[in-house]
């Protein structure tokens, strides 16, 4: 098993459900001594308005400081566990398998639930699409 695992990527959105994932991938990490990648991706989705216009671009860069933060927090978490963090743009799922298959990543992990509301449901959806898309193993954690 400690062959398997690595690179592991945790996927984290900044949320309070996204913890369970995080403690479970770095524990994993530190079992295998494995090198951890912290990405957290902005959804393209939300930069645009309904009707298609772009949205400001101060709603990027809040994005982008969230997703630092979010990253960060997986990082302080860790310890002493290498980790490399990446703030990304796309569409989560594709971004995240992409992210997994660029960097030869041995096993994903992902929540299941996210902000609030439809994110809830978009996030359920983008652990359903990584699961199906995924160069690697994924795991899953529940909130």
């Amino acid at each position: 098993m400690s062959e398997l695992f690595k690179k592991i990527l945790i996927a984290t959105d900044g949320s309070k459900y996204t913890k369970g994932a995080i403690r479970e991938g770095l524990a994993i990490a530190r079992l295998n001594r494995s090198r951890v990648f912290a990405v957290y991706v902005i959804d393209t989705r939300a930069l645009t308005t309904v009707d298609g216009m772009p949205t400001p671009e101060n709603m990027y860069v809040l994005l982008e400081q969230e997703g630092k933060q979010a990253v960060e927090q997986v990082k302080r978490m860790a310890g002493d566990l290498p980790v490399e963090t990446a703030v990304i743009t796309g569409h989560p799922a594709s971004a995240i398998t992409g992210f997994a298959k660029d960097k030869g990543v041995n096993l994903i992990v992902v929540g299941t639930l996210g902000k609030s509301g439809i994110e809830e449901l978009l996030l359920g959806s983008v652990a359903d699409k990584i699961i199906r898309t995924a160069p690697c193993p994924v795991l899953v954690v529940k909130a």
